[in-house]
This record gives structure tokens, C-alpha cells and sequence, in this order.
């Protein structure tokens, strides 16, 4: 039995609540939405407390319940959160540059040869006919778009094998590599392997990696520096509640509130 001074949280309750707490195992996800259901009856009574009113939706968008907007309202009401200043925010970015990069980004037309992953004799037939129009277009590269359209097996092949520029996410891992290895406005020298199949690859272009300046990055880090504080002070505010409450069956942790996550 949980109980929150005095208040029970029932196993029904606790069972509804576990849908959004994935987790390795049943006993896992059952203590995750426990701490969950704990932490918002703390943060309710405490809005209850305060006499805090939930505000009205934003707007025909805003799906939050009114007791999310409650329990907003009083975080707001509690919780001072200052903005980091710009001397702050440049000593977070001179440690961590390497954060503040432009995402690579590649300019790609391929010809896909299909074959299935578990299908040996056609992924080898594949993999044949990809290094011959390879060596074809080796010979000669203005040949990539008719070839892409008489053999490819990708809808970009209306557009000549085109994909356009493709960041890193957009395309499979096995993909990716040889992009990275790849050099601008050639082709990659061998048939790349995907679960897909076999493709021949024209790397046109590539672009990015550079460094973002401090000016760039300012608001974005800003905004990130708040975020963190903001929920440092969450965990803070819960960790008083819980002290000054009375609990049972459960021990509380503050970090484990999805508020604060």
C-alpha cells in the first residue's frame, strides 16, 4: 500500500500509469510508475496547499491536462530560475566545441541493385552487377543518370539516382561509412553492402563540419544552461516536498519524476 500523507495511490492506478514507463523488466516499470504517481500527488497537494489555479489551455493545440497546468503553475510560482549570463555561457562553449559543429552533410545519387539480407545468391548477383556498371561508370561517369533509370530500384531513379543532400540519420549506418570515406565529386571505388542491397554511389558533394561560432551558438547554449538549472531546481523542490511529507510504502526519488527527466 502507497500512501501520500494520507492519500492512497492504488495498484490500479499504478497499473495504468506503467504504459509510459517502458522498461527492462514488469518490477521496473511498476517502481517507475510509482515514483511517477508519488511525485505528482506531492506536487497536487502542494498546489492545493499554495491554492494554485491551473490556467486555461493555450490554445485548440494545447492537449495538457488541468492538473499538468496545475502543477506548471506552481513550479512557476516557486521555482526562480535565473538566465545564464554571457560569461557563463562562453566558458560552456569553450569547453565543449566540439558540440558547436555544423552536421556533415553529403550531396549523393546512387543506383540501388536490391537484394534481401538473408538471400545469399541474390545478393551476390547483386553485388556482380553493381561492381560491372561501377566499372562502366568508371569508364564513363556521364552515364550515371540513364543507368540509374534502366537499372535502379530506388524511386529516385525518375531523378537520375538523385537523393539531394542526406544528413547523418537520414540513411542507413552501413550507408553512411562510405559516405564519410568518401571523396567529393567522385564515385565511392566499390559496391557499398546495405540491407537493401547493393548500391553504386556518386558522392557529388560534401559540406559541413565547420565550426560554429560563439554568437551562433549563444542562444542555443543559453537556452540549455536554463534547462538544466530548471530541472536541477525541480529535483530540489520535490526532494524538500517529499522530506516534509509522509510517505509510506515507498521510498522517493526525485530524479526518477518524469518532470525532471
Amino acid at each position: 500500500m502507497i500512501r501520500v500523507n494520507g492519500n492512497e495511490i492504488s495498484e490500479e492506478a499504478i497499473g495504468l500509469e506503467m504504459q509510459y514507463h517502458p522498461a527492462e523488466s514488469r518490477e521496473e516499470a511498476w517502481e517507475d510508475a510509482a515514483q511517477a504517481l508519488v511525485v505528482r500527488e506531492l506536487l497536487m497537494q502542494q498546489a492545493d496547499r499554495q491554492e494554485v489555479v491551473a490556467p486555461p489551455p493555450t490554445g485548440e493545440e494545447d492537449e495538457s491536462t488541468e492538473e499538468e497546468r496545475q502543477i506548471d503553475a506552481l513550479l512557476k510560482q516557486e521555482l526562480q530560475v535565473p538566465e545564464p549570463d554571457r560569461e557563463v555561457c562562453r566558458r560552456f562553449y569553450d569547453s565543449n566545441k566540439s558540440r558547436f559543429r555544423k552536421p556533415d552533410r553529403f550531396q549523393v545519387a546512387h543506383i540501388l541493385l536490391p537484394a534481401a539480407p538473408e538471400d545469399e545468391a541474390a545478393r551476390e548477383a547483386a553485388r556482380a552487377q553493381a561492381q560491372d556498371l561501377l566499372d562502366t561508370l568508371l569508364a564513363t561517369p556521364e552515364r550515371f543518370g540513364p543507368l540509374a533509370r534502366e537499372h535502379s530500384a530506388c524511386p529516385s531513379k525518375e531523378e537520375d539516382g538523385d537523393l539531394g543532400w542526406v544528413v547523418k540519420g537520414q540513411t542507413v549506418p552501413e550507408f553512411e561509412t562510405f559516405l564519410y570515406e568518401g571523396v567529393p565529386g567522385q564515385l565511392i571505388p566499390t559496391p557499398v553492402p546495405t540491407p537493401y542491397g547493393y548500391h553504386v554511389v556518386h558522392l557529388k558533394a560534401r559540406e559541413g563540419g565547420e565550426e560554429i561560432s560563439f554568437e551562433e551558438a549563444e542562444e542555443t547554449i543559453a537556452a540549455y544552461l536554463q534547462e538544466q538549472t530548471w530541472r536541477r531546481a525541480v529535483r530540489q523542490y520535490i526532494s524538500i516536498l517529499a522530506g516534509q511529507a509522509e510517505i509510506e510504502g515507498l521510498e522517493i526519488e526525485a530524479a526518477g519524476s518524469p518532470l525532471v527527466q
